[in-house]
């Protein structure tokens, strides 16, 4: 148990890592919060710093959430797929998330959890993440909206864990539909924005 709990602090110690902040200021001495969107996440470095800085915070951020629903896998914790495990893993996975929104090595004041929420998917059901992947990628192209993208691309999250690869973990459905509507609460403004034709657009390919 004692185990465990240290690694229930160094998930939220890891999703605490301000990659967008840092970045921001040791590359361009430039934080992120205060400009664009003000949000010191991915889509926001993209807008602010361009595209270099914006992979790199990205990938940073996606294998947080990698990183910490792997962890019980050294602890020898419990079999491959069993429920204890994934329960395991969703708690430190959300503890990552949470790490992320505040950081404490930010002064509590991070992003919105996405990238390192798909890093939780893609460790724990890496082929419901390639689909909502895929769905994000489609109404990204389509759209110019990244905030569209990953708003679809949550709400698929459930459905195609349940439905589309039958699972039977009562935790990880219910994780799957709150992870959902935590990303749409996370991105009200971005739907007002969207509504009122105001939302800032992003291409995939070119400038």
């Amino acid at each position: 148990m004692g185990v465990i709990s240290i690694y229930i602090v160094l998930a939220y110690l890891l999703g605490s890592i301000p990659t967008a902040v840092w970045v921001g200021k040791s590359w361009y001495k430039i934080d992120v919060r205060e400009h664009g969107s003000k949000n010191a996440g991915a889509t926001n470095t993209f807008r602010v710093l361009g595209k270099k800085p914006g992979i790199v915070v990205l990938l940073i951020d996606v294998i947080k959430g990698v990183l910490a629903v792997t962890f019980p896998y050294f602890l020898d914790f419990a079999s491959w797929g069993s429920d204890e495990l994934i329960q395991l893993q969703l708690i430190l996975g959300i503890l990552a998330v949470i790490g992320h929104i505040f950081p404490v090595f930010a002064g509590f004041n991070g992003g919105k959890g996405v990238a390192t929420s798909l890093g939780i998917v893609i460790g724990i059901h890496p082929f419901a993440a390639l689909v909502c992947l895929g769905v994000f990628l489609i109404v990204f192209i389509l759209s110019s909206y990244v905030s569209l993208g990953a708003i679809l691309a949550a709400v698929t999250f459930p459905f195609s864990v349940h439905f589309l690869f039958q699972n039977q973990n009562f935790y990880l459905l219910l994780f799957s539909i709150l992870l959902s509507l935590a990303v749409i609460l996370a991105h009200k403004a971005n739907i007002q924005r969207i509504v009122n034709g105001e939302e800032n657009k992003m291409r995939l390919f070119g400038k």
